[in-house]
């Protein structure tokens, strides 16, 4: 199926490693051109060496001065924006909320809600020149679920949902389609990690943890990262052109996160 991406140009946060790389390598295979941004400079220049076409800024989403050159570099590599993915975020602490930080609850929401805002508010004007614009927002099941012991990564993706009904009703007369994309538990390294910390916090064992995060799904499969970047591709390409303003959940029907 053509879906008339090529030539499309997309900024991908947290586009070094991860989902990130999977939805960055996914416009790519589209003839879309990407530009990548992450905290990790090695990660991005594996990332460029093994796509030559990417170009890539170092930045934390949560540093306002980083996104403005961000966005500067990306404008100037790409000549524009029609899609905006906005995917940066991190696990946060896991722990009961009076053992949790108060900086550790300050920087997880800095990164997953206020990180999109800062890049949401630069990408708009650029947004209103584009012929197909559209802003892709990563939430998770913990956007739409309590999630035990991860109380700053629940607000923070419960956040992304509200902040992406609001700008799919702001921004929608101008023609800019904003949804999110609430992934369930997702095969890779940051599940492995969070999962450790979960069964050390309730002395528990690693793969007791496998099994029971996956115990209130109806399809007991982990989700890939090509799932999420397909949804991705989708909802960026004029076939979504009616699709605004949805909390898409990819996650084989989760009931309850453990």
């Amino acid at each position: 199926m053509d879906l008339d991406l090529a030539g499309a140009r997309v900024i991908v946060t947290a586009g070094a490693a991860g989902i990130g790389r999977e939805i960055a390598r996914a416009f790519r295979r589209e003839g879309a051109r990407v530009h990548i941004s992450d905290i990790d400079r090695a990660a991005l220049d594996a990332a460029v060496a093994d796509d030559p076409g990417l170009t890539a800024s170092v930045c934390d989403v949560a540093d306002r001065d980083a996104v403005r050159r961000l966005f500067n570099e990306a404008t100037a590599a790409l000549g524009g924006l029609d899609c905006l993915v906005n995917n940066a975020g991190i696990a946060g602490p896991t722990a009961r909320v009076d053992q949790i930080e108060p900086e550790d609850w300050d920087r997880t929401l800095a990164v997953n809600i206020t990180g999109q805002f800062n890049c949401a508010r630069l990408a708009v004007p650029l947004l209103l020149e584009s012929r197909n614009p559209s802003i892709i927002n990563l939430s998770s099941a913990a956007g739409r679920l309590g999630f035990r012991l991860r109380t700053p990564y629940a607000a923070s993706k419960w956040a992304v949902v509200g902040f992406t009904k609001s700008l799919a009703i702001e921004l929608g007369e101008a023609g800019i389609r904003v949804n999110a994309i609430l992934p369930g538990i997702v095969e890779g390294d940051r599940q492995d990690r969070v999962l450790a910390a979960k069964a050390q916090a309730q002395n528990r064992s690693l793969e007791e943890m496998r099994v029971l995060a996956l115990a209130q799904a109806s399809i007991k499969e982990m989700i890939t990262p090509r799932q999420l970047a397909d949804t991705a591709l989708f909802l960026a390409s004029p076939l979504a052109r009616t699709t605004s303003g949805q909390a898409i959940s990819v996650c084989g029907d989760l009931q309850a996160l453990s």
